[in-house]
């Protein structure tokens, strides 16, 4: 299985408009690079990536470097459903994010942990003022029940916590906000997009996880001073599944009783192909 365009997402869940390093990056496999400097900026971005694709009855993959789903339980106590599409949807509808790149992801974290047992699973405060039912330390967390990582975390080198709102390699914050986008955008094209691997892929538009650390070698070979990290690793990426043969090895997900809830991350476990193909 191939695509047309590939295209990887370097998300941020950054309170101000930003770019550079530790902000917004979209990259194309043909090198074409983006830095929009807000959430609302990058999902214009995707928008026209997307509608561009469908005019020209051509295919595209999006990578985007989050989490998709949350470890088994989550979906089910916060939805009802044991479903990350399920998630999508609560997310999509509860989370707010302004043009001026200000969201509610704190205070809603906040939320959720008081619909669930104990304290937690979601940590971390930056702000002076205190969040009830938001730790600002991660040891103040217990009797919520869910494990801190999923199937494709513990496997993947690197992989935090989506329970982590902040800090060094956070991605609880980006994960928040990310699916809220995206599920944004799989609304505004109705059956047009699939999101992998909770649902079919043989649409033109596949939204898929992805953690460009699995590229690492490549990535710091081509550092150094005035390259953002960030650039080198969407546009490295996008191009290493571009080259590929086939995706189909890698859309080959592995079976087991959470994957509709826990999802997986495109790519792992084929380190040595992607590497190869770059």
């Amino acid at each position: 299985m191939t695509f047309d365009r590939i295209a990887v997402l370097d998300w941020s869940a950054a309170n101000r408009p930003r770019r550079g390093k530790d902000s917004i990056w979209l990259g194309l496999n043909d090198g074409q690079s983006w830095n929009p400097p807000t959430r609302a900026a990058a999902l214009d971005l995707l928008h026209r990536l997307v509608r561009d694709t469908l005019e020209a009855n051509e295919t595209l993959l999006i990578g985007a470097d989050f989490a998709f789903g949350y470890p088994q339980g989550f979906a089910q106590a916060l939805t009802g459903q044991a479903r990350a599409m399920a998630v999508w949807d609560w997310l999509g509808a509860h989370l707010t994010d302004g043009i001026d790149n200000r969201s509610n992801r704190l205070a809603l974290a906040a939320e959720i942990n008081a619909r669930l047992p104990g304290v937690g699973p979601f940590w971390f405060n930056p702000s002076p003022r205190d969040l009830p039912h938001l730790p600002r330390k991660g040891r103040q967390r217990h009797g919520h029940g869910l494990a801190e990582l999923r199937a494709c975390d513990r496997a993947a080198t690197g992989a935090q916590s989506v329970w982590k709102l902040g800090g060094a390699g956070a991605v609880g914050s980006q994960t928040l906000t990310g699916i809220a986008a995206l599920s944004r955008l799989c609304r505004a094209f109705p059956d047009q997009i699939a999101v992998w691997p909770f649902q079919p892929v043989p649409r033109p538009v596949v939204l898929a996880e992805v953690f460009p650390t699995l590229i690492a070698p490549a990535v710091n070979a081509r550092l150094g001073p005035g390259i953002v990290k960030d650039q080198v690793q969407v546009t490295l990426l996008a191009r290493a599944l571009g080259a590929l043969p086939s995706l189909a090895p890698l859309l080959a997900a592995p079976v087991f009783p959470a994957l509709a809830e826990e999802g997986w991350i495109l790519g792992l476990g084929h380190e040595a192909a992607l590497l190869g193909a770059i």
